[in-house]
């Protein structure tokens, strides 16, 4: 299976997609906040990353342009996490360098979905949306 950093700064959140994705046979790294979260895929470059939108600090779009513009992790597919999906959120993403992303509250299959296909397919930038990712 694949080894998948999740960066996310709610505990419930991390516990949630962090449980969901071991149940599937995944390895995880886990971070708080995006620089943990590149310090992590640099030091040890995953095969996708779950990122947060909304970070202390930095955001997990600014993060996510840091990981693009990285020789190291340019390649990773990048997964958003976002609670309040808004007009322009999708066009921003697709800048930012995301693959796809899930809307909060996460949900088991759309999450492994969206996960499977990821891992599964050289999307690049072409975004797509797994409506409303809770249990």
């Amino acid at each position: 299976m694949a080894r998948i950093l999740i960066v996310e700064d709610t505990p419930a959140n991390m516990l949630l997609a962090g449980t969901i994705l071991q149940k599937a046979g995944h390895t995880l790294l886990q971070a708080t906040d995006a620089a943990q979260g590149l310090a992590l895929a640099r030091e040890n470059p995953p095969d996708l990353v779950l990122m947060d939108i909304q970070l202390p600090g930095m955001d997990g779009l600014t993060a996510t342009r840091a990981l693009k513009s990285d020789e190291r992790t340019q390649d990773i597919p990048v997964l958003a996490l976002t609670a309040f999906a808004m007009k322009g959120d999708e066009e921003r993403m697709r800048a930012a360098g995301c693959a796809a992303y899930v809307s909060k509250p996460l949900r088991y299959q759309q999450l492994l979905a969206a996960v499977d296909d990821l891992l599964a397919h050289d999307v690049g930038h072409d975004i797509s949306h797994q409506e409303g990712i809770g249990p």
